[in-house]
């Protein structure tokens, strides 16, 4: 395999202050540089930066069915080591994550099973975090 390099995205938020709490302190990212209209976070190895965006009327949750479950799109997220996914899943349990997916194993049995869970950040943009029972079937079909 590969070595994976950071990747780089910039999202929309109309909240900035109460994104910035979020993503610091319930989701764990460390703070790097910031503006009065965007801050860069350190998620999971890779350069989030949210930006200010003023809040559009516009803004409607659209899902694909995946699984038996209504999956947001779009969304992001980071896929995590297997007992890691566990850990943050609780964590983020015991602060009160309103999940639009909660955890639970996907493709169970089959190639590519998964742990995955969805939520949205404070701008409505949706996070999936996952884990692959084996890592080595991230690609599989």
């Amino acid at each position: 395999m590969f070595k994976i390099q950071p990747f780089h995205l910039a999202i929309p938020v109309y909240n900035l202050a109460e994104c910035r709490v979020f993503y610091r302190d319930i989701l764990g990212c460390k703070e790097g540089r910031s503006s009065k209209l965007w801050v860069d976070f350190n998620f999971f190895g890779h350069q989030l930066v949210i930006h200010y965006k003023p809040k559009s009327d516009e803004k409607s949750l659209h899902t694909n069915p995946v699984d038996g479950k209504n999956v947001p799109v779009p969304h992001f997220g980071v896929v995590l080591q297997w007992d890691d996914f566990f850990d943050f899943a609780e964590r983020l349990s015991f602060k009160e994550i309103n999940f639009i997916i909660e955890p639970y194993i996907r493709f169970k049995g089959q190639v590519g099973e998964q742990a995955t869970m969805f939520f949205l950040d404070p701008a409505g943009n949706a996070l999936e975090f996952k884990a692959f029972k084996d890592i080595g079937q991230l690609f599989e079909k």
